[in-house]
């Protein structure tokens, strides 16, 4: 008799696909050649499940959900809270003496911010309790020939990734001053053959190498050693204050493009740390990119297509994007796909253009001449906007205005020139010069002061 035919293997299965997989979407398994309209209706509830903060509190609870399926709810979760947090913030105003403009600022810890003015005061503010403590500031080897002119003050404040030092100017504007965190202790200042102007930007390629950007039109590469300092510290005994002086490892030019030199300054500075590149944006509306390593190496220069008057610069790492804040526009630069492919935004509407840029995540904060801030949704390529219900049992919806949070009036020095240059004009907008969030505590601290250059006065402002 003839032996049976061999049983046919089971072919197996293909792997399962994910849909959505990047997206803000939900991630569903669906097999090849299924649609994700066609679920069937217990994977259609095991989804709505997923997605239900209730659910996923219970299923915390009893332990039910996996690691990675709890860190993906808890991400979509963190990213609705910033997406929603800007429409409930509320402003606590915080009164800072007679302090002339805020130009810098950086959170410390929870309750403690570092600012930066236009009249060299470097201080931390407790915004708890208001009380503001003045950091003395390092002073040259060689000092200023006059202490009476007129001081142009701290443009730029940036702690180091580990948060173990602060970079900021030293009491001459020209200098680069570190100090040690938590204490505030001096640790080094570069004020040795290195710029011959005002550092306006300054950005950490890591722990111990930080560029600085000067209204020279040159950046500076410095290495910063904690160890030596420490050293030298211990022989003093501690009967005062000890830092070194540094010299530069590397000055780099930026290109000049006409002969207009004082257009050739470095106004602000980013550094991307996953491509190792930092970019400069200079007033004169060019974009330079350098490779960051023992030296600069520029790769690039083109002008922006908005460059007039670029104030600040920063980089969006989730996106790969750098973003620009210039008089009239805020531009999205991808280097990886040719100088822009995201539309950029016109401010014509403030008038007074960027004075201060972050991004965080998918959300880009603007901060105008205007006193109001801004956001903007990359992910959405659309500003957020207000939220109002129709009625008392609809729910929120948008209305098509932009969501802005204007600031408060500050203080104002109404001194002779307020009078004689301004004729007692009661109130002036405050430029926000500077932002930073605090997200663990969902806190942003927002500041600066009068546009006006002769105005003195200053706007500070807690919302949270």
């Amino acid at each position: 008799t003839a032996s049976p035919p061999p049983a046919r293997r089971k072919k197996p299965e293909a792997p399962a696909l994910k849909v959505g997989e990047g997206s803000s979407s939900s991630q569903v398994l669906v097999k090849p050649g299924h649609r994700e309209g066609l679920l069937q209706p217990n994977k259609q509830k095991q989804l709505a499940t997923s997605r239900s903060l209730v659910h996923y509190l219970r299923g915390r609870a009893v332990s039910t959900w996996s690691s990675a399926r709890l860190l993906g709810f808890e991400g979509k979760l963190h990213s609705s809270t910033v997406l929603r947090l800007p429409e409930i913030l509320t402003e606590r105003q915080l009164a800072l003496g007679t302090l002339n403009k805020i130009f810098a600022s950086q959170w410390l810890n929870s309750r403690q911010v570092v600012c930066g003015t236009k009249c060299n005061t470097l201080f931390v503010l407790d915004v708890q309790s208001g009380q503001i403590n003045r950091i003395p500031l390092i002073r040259d080897r060689v000092p200023i020939l006059s202490r009476d002119q007129p001081t142009t003050g701290i443009h730029a404040i940036e702690l180091n990734p580990s948060k173990t030092l602060l970079a900021t100017g030293g009491e001459n504007p020209n200098s680069l001053a570190v100090y040690q965190l938590p204490t505030l202790d001096p640790l080094c200042l570069g004020d040795r053959h290195a710029h011959k102007d005002w550092i306006f930007s300054i950005a950490w390629l890591s722990d111990t190498v930080a560029v600085s950007g000067s209204r020279d039109g040159t950046m500076a590469l410095w290495q910063v050693d904690p160890d030596r300092n420490a050293s030298i510290a211990l022989q003093n005994d501690g009967k005062f204050p000890v830092y070194t002086h540094i010299y530069p490892k590397h000055i780099e030019a930026i290109p000049k493009a006409n002969s207009n030199i004082g257009n050739h300054r470095v106004r602000a500075l980013a550094f991307s740390g996953m491509n190792q590149e930092l970019g400069a944006a200079s007033v004169d509306g060019y974009f330079h990119l350098w490779k960051a390593g023992n030296t600069l190496s520029r790769l690039l220069s083109f002008r922006l297509p908005y460059g007039q008057e670029s104030m600040c610069l920063t980089y969006c790492n989730d996106f790969s994007l750098y973003v620009v804040g210039s008089y009239s526009h805020v531009t999205f630069l991808d280097l990886r796909r040719g100088h822009q492919n995201i539309q950029p935004l016109s401010l014509y509407e403030c008038g007074t253009g960027v004075r201060s840029l972050s991004v965080y995540q998918h959300i880009v904060t603007v901060g105008t001449g205007h006193g109001s801030l801004l956001f903007y949704d990359i992910r959405a390529q659309k500003f957020l906007e207000e939220r109002a219900s129709a009625s008392l049992d609809s729910f929120l919806g948008p209305t098509g205005r932009k969501l802005k949070l204007t600031c408060g009036r500050g203080w104002l020095n109404r001194d002779e020139l307020w009078v004689n240059y301004f004729g007692g004009v009661e109130e002036f907008p405050n430029a926000l010069y500077t932002h930073c969030y605090n997200w663990p505590e969902m806190k942003l601290f927002v500041a600066g002061g009068p546009l006006p250059s002769g105005l003195h006065g200053h706007y500070a402002g807690l919302w949270s």
